[in-house]
């Protein structure tokens, strides 16, 4: 638990020294981020602007960008995120060959600040290239009286990677007279080298194929393979030898093209075409091949082209010699490049004024410098000067970048511009030098803008306000005298809700009070921002802008909307609203019988909505809630109340004075079909002619009259089906006296039927949202059903059936009517059935 805690410890020692090490840098410019290579077009290198405490919006007020100088853009800054983004697809092996470390520097400018910051991009290496062999079909020539354990060097692949992703190890297949021994190089490379296992006969085999297999450390690992052909020579051959196993050869940068840089000699022992050598190089770098030339017969290393230090300060070369017998002896050539100062410092003006304030203060940025060497060591390093005599002076500003400033204020009535030489010169013997002219002009000019009282400007108007109110007063002081010191106001451009900011506001030149040219309506514009600009009357003149800040406040103007219920087509306008709902007389109390939705679009406390019952046909059957507008029912309703029942709900906001509007709600209790037609027929003879609520009374006596004929006309057909059924089954019975004894009363046909069903009930079902209505019979509210056994005083049944039979009801079928319909009842009702 303790090393746990422990390790934790030094975990979080670690990212803090991390992040402290990034406040630093950031603190003193630079800035240091990593990405592997081969990323494609904009992809995301760092966040610039997060990491410099840049504000996204003074990105491109402000001038940040990242300098050119005239080489290849590798990165580029995106102006809207502020990220730093690559320009195009990076390739490590091409920008940093045979380099450990691969960094691009580029530098990002704040010109409004005269701010320089060194961005470094370390390009990461990734296994994008597989060991490969500069020759892919490779021979050794071994003589038959070669020793076993003779090792025989070969050519090492090559692979452009670093690190783990270059050439990890060596595999050898193909035969058993030869193994694989792989030496360690003095750079860390690995050279592998042919070992003889067993001795060779060349009159066994005259030759030998092999397969050497390089392989990286990538994940996945690439590989690349070289086929080795081994030639079994007569035992009076001989290899040639070189005269040293390593040539070290040190040269300046500046020597001439053409130049001998070395010559390699290998000797053999043979004599005619066996001992003639020849050399050639086996291990060279594509880059190195285009700089060296190897003489196949004299064995001098040559110059093709001009050596540069600044590109590579060293080469190693493999140079192989071979006899006419085809044996084989190789030895290193190192060309060490020493540099020569022979490139000027280069003087670039990154950024720079052309003129300036006369009273700028001590210390202005005038312009910004970069200069550079490619030299390295003494001839690399530069001096920057400027003349004693002028009010200027040179500070480093990050690495190789100079700051002009000012050393103190400017008199433009003793000089009126200035010509700035700036001087460099490195240190090299003779030293070199160059310099960049700066000419600045100096103004004469309002150095002193105005100054506002307040750094933001707020005010509340109440909607509804007159044309011309005077809503605030700015006010701003300008240090300057005269007429610089005149200050005049105005309202930048703008626009509310489309239409230009000078037609809701304007501000009076000469003092500076905003006024409101038009009535304000909360429900359309809740706040108006606007900048008002204060100019001198310098030549050029400078200002400043302040915000001003127009709250509108709301005002009780709007009275309550009722979205439900729905208004009445011939209720006058604002008389209310109105609707019908449907309540059992059954409703136990509490049970939601309407809900009435209003809207207020006003704000706040103007739209805060309480409801109340404000009449009631009875006032103690239902109630309002307060703030949801349900309204349901207070108590059990009584027979003795009315069938229809008007509510009127008043919808009122908390405005001062506060708004309201009644919502009309009628609610039929019915339990009957007779309540429900009493119902509508005193509301059809309420009802103006042509009103549809008449003509939902027609179709639905229609409809009610209808159903009871074919009810009629169904039972009437099932009695006598049941009665035929019931005398063919008395025939034969007749005979036999099984009934003898019973009641003639009993035995009776279709005209004395007494009881066959008492009741049936039906149900009407009358919807306003639809276009139809419905009337069904339904088992659910018969409130009878033929008896399975009659009681003492009632007759017999009328079929002979077993008494145990479970009873017969007509209600097992239900009816239905549809009719068209715009209003919604629903009521159950029985139709009575007698005995003629």
């Amino acid at each position: 638990m303790w090393a746990a805690g422990r390790r934790w410890g030094r975990r979080e020692r670690a990212l803090l020294w991390g992040v402290l090490v990034a406040a630093w840098e950031a603190a003193w410019g630079q800035l240091r981020y990593s990405i592997p290579e081969e990323l494609p077009k904009g992809s995301f290198v760092g966040d610039v602007a997060k990491d410099l405490g840049l504000q996204l919006v003074a990105l491109r007020d402000r001038g940040v960008r990242i300098l050119d100088k005239g080489r290849t853009q590798y990165f580029t800054l995106h102006g809207k995120t502020g990220h730093l983004v690559t320009a195009e697809r990076i390739d490590r092996e091409q920008l940093c060959d045979s380099v450990q470390q691969c960094v691009l520097r580029c530098e990002v400018i704040v010109e409004s600040e005269m701010q320089i910051f060194g961005v470094e991009v370390e390009i990461t290496d990734i296994n994008d290239n597989a060991p490969s062999f500069k020759e892919v079909d490779l021979e050794e020539r071994i003589s038959e009286t070669t020793a076993p354990s003779s090792r025989f060097p070969l050519v090492r692949a090559h692979d452009p990677d670093l690190g783990q992703n270059s050439v990890q190890s060596y595999e050898l297949s193909g035969d058993e007279h030869f193994s694989l021994a792989v030496q360690a190089g003095p750079g860390g490379d690995q050279r592998p080298e042919l070992v003889l296992v067993k001795a060779l006969d060349r009159e066994e085999a005259s030759f030998h194929e092999l397969v050497l297999r390089a392989s990286d450390g990538g994940e996945p690992a690439r590989t690349g393979t070289a086929r080795i052909r081994v030639a079994v020579l007569d035992a009076n051959d001989n290899a040639p030898v070189f005269s040293q196993a390593e040539y070290t050869v040190r040269v300046p940068e500046d020597v001439p093209v053409g130049s001998t840089l070395a010559i390699v000699t290998a000797t053999d022992a043979d004599e005619g075409l066996n001992g003639h050598v020849n050399y050639s190089l086996k291990k060279i770098t594509e880059k190195a091949s285009n700089i060296f030339h190897l003489d196949a017969e004299s064995g001098v290393v040559t110059l093709l082209r001009s050596l540069d230090f600044e590109e590579g300060e060293s080469h190693e070369l493999e140079v192989q010699a071979r006899d006419g017998a085809g044996l084989s002896d190789t030895a290193e050539v190192a060309i060490t490049v020493t540099d020569v100062n022979d490139n000027a410092p280069e003087l670039t003006v990154s950024s720079a004024l052309s003129e300036i304030s006369e009273n700028a203060p001590s210390g202005t940025v005038v312009a910004l410098l970069h200069v550079q060497d490619q030299d390295s060591g003494t001839n690399g390093e530069v001096r920057c000067s400027i003349d004693e005599n002028l009010p200027f002076r040179l500070e480093r500003s990050l690495d190789n970048y100079y700051r002009v400033v000012t050393a103190h204020e400017l008199d433009r009535e003793q000089v009126s511009e200035y010509n700035v030489t700036v001087r460099a010169a490195d240190g090299g013997s003779p030293a070199l030098r160059s310099s960049a002219v700066l000419c600045l002009r100096v103004l004469d000019v309002n150095d002193n803008a105005p100054v506002f009282a307040e750094a933001r400007y707020s005010a509340r108007l109440p909607e509804n306000n007159a044309a011309g109110a005077l809503v605030l007063r700015v006010r701003a002081w300008d240090a300057d005298w005269g007429q610089n010191a005149r200050v005049r106001y105005r309202l930048a451009e703008g626009r509310v809700r489309g239409a230009p900011l000078s037609s809701y506001v304007s501000v009076e030149a000469e003092t500076g009070a905003l006024y409101a040219l038009r009535s304000f309506d909360y429900e359309e514009v809740r706040e108006v921002g606007l900048w008002v600009r204060a100019e001198d009357g310098g030549a050029p003149a400078l200002s400043s802008n302040v915000s001003v800040r127009l709250v509108i406040v709301d005002e009780n103007d709007n009275a309550p909307q009722v979205l439900y219920p729905p208004a009445a087509p011939l209720l006058a306008p604002g008389a209310g609203w109105a609707g019908v709902e449907l309540a059992p007389r059954s409703a136990e109390p509490g049970a939601l019988v309407a809900k009435v939705v209003a809207v207020d679009a006003d704000a706040g406390q103007n739209a805060w909505l309480s409801y109340e019952l404000a009449k009631a046909t009875e006032p103690g059957l239902f109630r309002v809630g307060l703030h949801s507008g349900e309204v349901r029912t207070a108590r059990f309703p009584l027979a003795r109340d009315a069938a229809r029942q008007s509510l009127v709900v008043v919808v009122k906001d908390h405005g001062r004075p506060a708004l309201s509007a009644t919502a009309t709600l009628t609610v039929v209790l019915a339990e009957s079909v007779a309540e429900l037609l009493s119902e509508l027929g005193s509301a059809a003879s309420a009802a103006a002619p042509g009103e549809p609520a008449g003509s939902l009374t027609r179709w639905l006596v229609l409809a009610v009259a209808a159903v009871s004929c074919l009810f009629l006309a169904f039972l009437l057909l099932l009695l006598a089906l049941r009665l035929r059924r019931w005398r063919r089954s008395q025939l034969p019975a007749a005979s036999s006296g099984a009934f003898r004894g019973v009641p003639a009363s009993h035995f009776v046909g279709i005209d004395g039927v007494r009881a066959f069903l008492q009741s049936y009930s039906h149900e009407v079902s009358l919807t306003a949202d639809s276009r139809k209505s419905q009337l069904r019979f339904s088992a659910a509210s018969c409130c009878d059903t033929l008896p399975a056994r009659p009681p003492p005083d009632e007759p017999a049944p009328l079929l002979g059936e077993d008494p145990a039979a479970p009873p017969v009801s007509s209600n097992d079928r239900p009816f239905s009517v549809t009719l068209p319909s715009a209003a919604s009842l629903s009521f159950p009702f029985c139709v009575l059935l007698r005995p003629a």
